[in-house]
């Protein structure tokens, strides 16, 4: 992995919003089916800006490597890749039937039928974008999911017992950034 520290230092950083999980909390009120799906790639599918790849070069034993796409490191790749998935499921988010955290997609509906013509819709959006998911962490037409560590069913939502067990397992910290990272993980929830 490359140490992009001083590229992050100089970058204008972008502040696209991510999804805050209260937000996601309202809008599934009456939902009873669910649909989970995990992009492959995530950052890897934005292309970095023509002309701004050298920013983003570093050296291998083989010469010079200008990375064409985003990168794990680049400050900018969260928010960038936020903002690209948000564009390209713009009207299915805004009918209110799914929600994107970064590579992490979550369909609900409320009822079978309903729910098949929305995945149906959904896939064939991604594939006009030539995006793919990892089957292994996909769930389709289930009545009860895990999403961002939160247990959800029909009428129901809980923190995931295993986050929970994390919690509560956690060494307590002997550093400011040991401090820093338990409550960004608590925060989250």
């Amino acid at each position: 992995m490359q140490d992009y520290r001083k590229l992050n230092k100089g970058a204008i950083k972008n502040v696209y919003p991510l999804l805050l999980i209260s937000e996601l909390l309202d809008k599934l009120k009456g939902a009873n089916v669910f649909t989970k799906l995990d992009l492959h790639n995530g950052y890897n599918n934005v292309q970095i800006k023509d002309g701004d790849q050298w920013k983003a070069a570093f050296k291998m034993n083989r010469g010079l490597f200008k990375p064409m796409v985003m990168f794990f490191g680049l400050s900018n790749s969260p928010a960038m890749f936020q903002a690209f998935m948000n564009d390209i499921l713009s009207n299915f988010i805004d009918k209110g039937w799914c929600v994107v955290y970064m590579d992490d997609i979550l369909l609900f509906s409320n009822n079978q039928s309903e729910h098949q013509e929305q995945t149906e819709r959904l896939m064939q959006r991604i594939r006009k974008h030539d995006l793919y998911f990892k089957p292994e962490k996909c769930k389709f037409d289930v009545t009860e999911v895990v999403f961002l560590g939160i247990v959800i069913r029909p009428g129901f939502v809980a923190m995931d017992p295993v986050k929970l067990a994390g919690i509560a397992k956690w060494e307590p910290p002997k550093m400011v950034k040991g401090v820093q990272a338990f409550l960004g993980f608590r925060n989250f929830y």
